[in-house]
C-alpha cells in the first residue's frame, strides 16, 4: 500500500488531526486521552475523534477465537486510515495482531497502565476463596487456561461485551466472579469494583496489556514526528519483546498465551507461557535480555517455551 498523500495529509499543516476509534466506552476514553495529550503538546492542534463500530463489536455472542480474533477490532479502523478518513487509530495493544498489514505501522506506544488482571466479585475475596463449582466469567483463553490450571475446582465460562455489560451480568447473578483487565476498569473510573489484583505469578498478563498503541500509515514523517513525544521508551521496549515472543509462536486468539516484560535497569525481564485451553498443560519460561534489543529477547523466550513443550501444544491447536 502506498502512503496516503491526500487532503488529510495536507490538513496536518492546517493544525487538524482525526483519530479513528471504536465506539465502546473504553475505546472512546483511550482516544480522548490521546487527544488530550496531543492538545497539551500542541495547543493549536484541532483533534477530532471519529467513532466507528467494528465487526468485533457487532458479534457479541460468539467467542472471538471462532470469528477471527481480536483483529476484528482493528481492521475497520485500518480501512478508515487507508481511505484517508483519519490520520491515526488508537488501539489497546493487546488487541493489535502480531503482524500488521503492509503499509501500516505502530508509530507510538504510550506509558503503560496497570498491566495486571483484576478479580471482581460481589461475594468472594479471591479466586482461591471461590467454592467448588463457582462460575468465573472471562472472554480470554489466556485467563481461562490459567484459572483452570491453578483453580480446577471452579467453572470458567465465556463472557463477551464491553466492561459495563460484563459487570451488569455479574451483578445480575449470572457469574460468581469475573476476571478483567485492571487497566480498563481504572480508565473507566471503575477501580472501586476491583476486589483483588492478580499477581503475574497467578495470572500472567496478555501481550501488550495496559498499553495503548497509535497506528498510522507508513511513510508519513511529519505525522511520525508529531506523535514521537507520546512514545514511552520503557513501555515500548516491553511490548516489543512481548509481541516478538507471541509472533515467534504464531500467537493468536486461538492460543492461550501470555507475555509480560519488565525493565530492570538496562535489562528486560520477559516471562511467557503457553497452555492448553483446558489448563491441563501449561509451559512457562523466562529470560533476561538487552532492553535495546527487545525482539531478540522475545524470540529467545519463544525458543525456550518450544524446548519445554510449547511446540506440541501449538501443534495440537493446529497452529
Amino acid at each position: 500500500m502506498s502512503s496516503h498523500r491526500g487532503p488529510l495529509s495536507d490538513s496536518l499543516h492546517n493544525d487538524r488531526l482525526v483519530i479513528a476509534t471504536r465506539e465502546s466506552a473504553l475505546a472512546l476514553w483511550q482516544a480522548r486521552h490521546i487527544a488530550e495529550r496531543l492538545g497539551q503538546l500542541y495547543p493549536r492542534l484541532q483533534v477530532t475523534i471519529q467513532g466507528m463500530t467494528t465487526q468485533g463489536d457487532r458479534i457479541l455472542e460468539t467467542p472471538l477465537a471462532l470469528v477471527g480474533g481480536k483483529g476484528l477490532f482493528v481492521k475497520e479502523l485500518e480501512a478508515a486510515l487507508a481511505r484517508g478518513e483519519a490520520h491515526i487509530a488508537v488501539h489497546s495493544m493487546k488487541d493489535v495482531p502480531m503482524v500488521l498489514p503492509e503499509g501500516f505501522q505502530i508509530v507510538a506506544i504510550t506509558e503503560r497502565e496497570d498491566p495486571r488482571d483484576a478479580f471482581v466479585s460481589n461475594a468472594y475475596a479471591s479466586l482461591a476463596a471461590l467454592p467448588p463449582g463457582a462460575v468465573v466469567g472471562t472472554s480470554s483463553l489466556r485467563r481461562q487456561s490459567q484459572i483452570r490450571a491453578r483453580h480446577p475446582h471452579v467453572q470458567v465460562k465465556g463472557l463477551r461485551g464491553n466492561v459495563p455489560t460484563r459487570l451488569r451480568k455479574l451483578d445480575e447473578g449470572r457469574y460468581d466472579a469475573l476476571v478483567l483487565a485492571a487497566a480498563g476498569l481504572n480508565r473507566l473510573g471503575l477501580a472501586s469494583r476491583i476486589t483483588a489484583l492478580l499477581s503475574p505469578e497467578e495470572s500472567l498478563p496478555a501481550v501488550g496489556q495496559g498499553a495503548l498503541g497509535i497506528e498510522c500509515l507508513a511513510g508519513q514523517p511529519a505525522l511520525e514526528a508529531l506523535l514521537a513525544p507520546l512514545n514511552h521508551f520503557e513501555t515500548a521496549a516491553c511490548v516489543r519483546a512481548e509481541r516478538a515472543m507471541s509472533r515467534a509462536l504464531a500467537g493468536s486468539c486461538h492460543v492461550p498465551l501470555g507475555g509480560y516484560a519488565q525493565l530492570r535497569g538496562d535489562r528486560l525481564w520477559l516471562r511467557g507461557f503457553v497452555a492448553n485451553p483446558d489448563g491441563s498443560a501449561l509451559v512457562e519460561a523466562e529470560e533476561m535480555g538487552d532492553a535495546q534489543a527487545p525482539e531478540a529477547l522475545g524470540e529467545a523466550v519463544a525458543q525456550r517455551l518450544r524446548e519445554r513443550g510449547a511446540g506440541s501444544i501449538l501443534a495440537a491447536l493446529a497452529i
